[in-house]
């Protein structure tokens, strides 16, 4: 990532100064790096190291004269939020795991009827004055990104006092959405609130193939003028789908339309099955992911690639219950949004006391390549599952 003109005449910017710690943006060099100086920098050396190589081979989602987006899914350089980052891969190595990333579920309500939906069961919603204290008591723990989801959150009528809420010195919001309440006045009110990253995820280049999978005519359309629409009001704005085998091949033809569009990145999250016999990608698919990741991010001109395949592949690792957690519609508290099982409810229990309770948990412990909901082992724990029982489903009734 190649340093703009008029940041290569600068001098170096102190991002964090602690007791023991400096870490400086140099932006002088041909390309953006982060160099760390003092007694524990061998504690971050893995992590800045793995930044670095992506900041110097890769293209960002968005540069101006002030700040780097590397991507949508990370806070700018420099930032504030940023600087918590880096604190919290510090305490990580330390063995201090930190929530980095935290999704709310906001709203049961959604014109789509999506069969893959993880909105969980019950019924209503929390309360505002619950949600504003449950994201104060993140910010608190460390999180610096915080994504608002399922159903559709712009179905909720506070959404923007909710984002407006958040503290942009500590955290950026991304915000899915299927698109199908977006005008040009709620684009302009989302940025007016200071919402970082639009989401809206696409099952196909295909309108009807997307519409089936919503569950809902027009989606498609819907969904690109979504898109437009935030661009527009000057929101970053990101292509979000799920690689499964039925689309694998597609995905070239959707980062055309991506790129067509005009959005600053194209989000691949692999699917993740249900139960045991539910189908998931390959090795092979996984290599022809890497191989598009690579290749396009490498490449000038169009939105980079976001792929969980590398991020939570090959860079850190699985984030669930070790740099992620989920909060359900209902208040539960999952290790991310695709495990079914609670670990607590936030209107009963803090939520802090509810990250130990995740991270003691064995299966969170240790670096691993693929989501759990892959791994055969794990899944036969989500066979026991009663047939009909509400998801997510109390840990402690498993494991007892």
């Amino acid at each position: 990532m190649k340093a703009d003109q008029k940041g290569s005449d600068s001098k170096d910017i102190t991002l964090i100064s602690i007791p023991g710690l400096s870490i400086k943006m140099d932006k002088k060099a041909e390309f953006v790096q982060l160099k760390a100086h003092g007694a524990l920098r061998k504690a971050c050396a893995p992590f800045l190291k793995k930044i670095n190589q992506r900041l110097k081979e890769e293209k960002p989602a968005f540069v101006n004269d002030e700040s780097v987006v590397a991507s949508t899914w990370l806070p700018p350089i420099p930032s504030k939020a940023f600087n918590r980052l880096l604190l919290a891969e510090i305490q990580i190595a330390l063995g201090r795991y930190i929530p980095e990333t935290v999704s709310f579920e906001i709203t049961r309500n959604c014109k789509c009827n999506c069969e893959h939906c993880v909105v969980s069961g019950g019924e209503g919603d929390l309360d505002i004055d619950t949600m504003k204290k449950a994201i104060d008591d993140v910010l608190d723990m460390g999180a610096m990104v915080i994504v608002f989801t399922e159903g559709d959150p712009m179905l909720r009528e506070d959404i923007y006092e909710l984002i407006d809420y958040v503290d942009k010195e500590r955290a950026i919001v991304n915000m899915y959405t299927p698109g199908t309440e977006m005008t040009a006045e709620n684009a302009k009110r989302l940025k007016d609130a200071g919402l970082h990253n639009l989401l809206v995820s696409t099952y196909s280049t295909d309108p009807l193939k997307h519409n089936a999978v919503r569950r809902l005519d027009g989606a498609f359309e819907m969904a690109t003028n979504a898109m437009k629409m935030g661009l527009e009001a000057g929101l970053l704005v990101t292509m979000a789908t799920h690689v499964s085998p039925k689309n694998i091949d597609e995905l070239p033809a959707m980062y055309e339309l991506a790129r067509d569009i005009g959005v600053h990145e194209f989000s691949l999250w692999e699917s993740v099955p249900k139960k045991k016999d539910d189908p998931i990608i390959t090795e092979r698919d996984r290599q022809k992911v890497l191989e598009m990741y690579n290749r396009i991010n490498s490449t000038k001109g169009g939105p980079r690639i976001f792929a969980n395949t590398y991020f939570e592949g090959e860079m850190l690792g699985c984030m669930a219950g070790q740099r992620w957690m989920h909060v359900c519609v209902d208040g539960q508290v999952k290790a991310c949004p695709y495990i079914p099982f609670s670990y607590g409810n936030i209107q009963n229990s803090s939520i802090k006391d509810i990250w130990s309770k995740i991270r003691k948990d064995k299966h969170f412990r240790g670096q691993r390549s693929t989501c759990l909901m892959q791994e055969p082992e794990y899944l036969r724990l989500v066979d026991k599952i009663p047939e009909g029982a509400s998801k997510p489903y109390d840990i402690e009734k498993i494991e007892s």
